[in-house]
């Protein structure tokens, strides 16, 4: 599925002679926001994405829906996320745990239908490996 984060699409209609619409990138954002609440997951989206999601961060611009991408249509919602979890975490579960927080999240602050959820784990995050890169970084400037 392609992120599509420029796309507006009505997700519901009034009777009172109005509508509602919201943007893809909105549902992105609660739908990443809910899956980085997860305990067990360290970063969304994979290795490009983290890259450019810490410059993001060095100026001051956090990227909530990084490693999100949905299709929104009249009534549901359809999100792919990337994950990097925490070892030793049990990765099936975190998964499962993600996918749960985002279909709540969805339902209940956009208020649209899930049709799907996919998940997909992208990296393990082992503490020490980051910090090593980090001293060696220190050391070459």
């Amino acid at each position: 599925m392609a992120e599509n984060t420029t796309a507006t699409t009505p997700a519901t209609a009034t009777k009172n002679g109005g509508s509602t619409v919201i943007v893809d990138a909105v549902v992105a954002k609660v739908a990443g926001i809910a899956a980085a609440e997860v305990p067990g997951v360290h970063a969304l989206g994979g290795g490009a994405a983290r890259v450019i999601g810490n410059i993001r961060q060095a100026v001051g611009a956090k990227d909530y829906a990084q490693g999100v991408s949905v299709e929104v249509g009249e009534t549901e919602v359809a999100a792919d996320i990337a994950i990097q979890v925490d070892y030793p975490e049990q990765l099936q579960r975190v998964a499962s745990n993600v996918r749960a927080a985002v279909h709540q999240a969805i339902t209940e602050l956009v208020g649209m239908k899930v049709a799907e959820i996919n998940v997909t784990v992208v990296d393990v995050f082992i503490p020490g490996d980051d910090d090593e890169d980090e001293v060696a970084e220190t050391r070459v400037n």
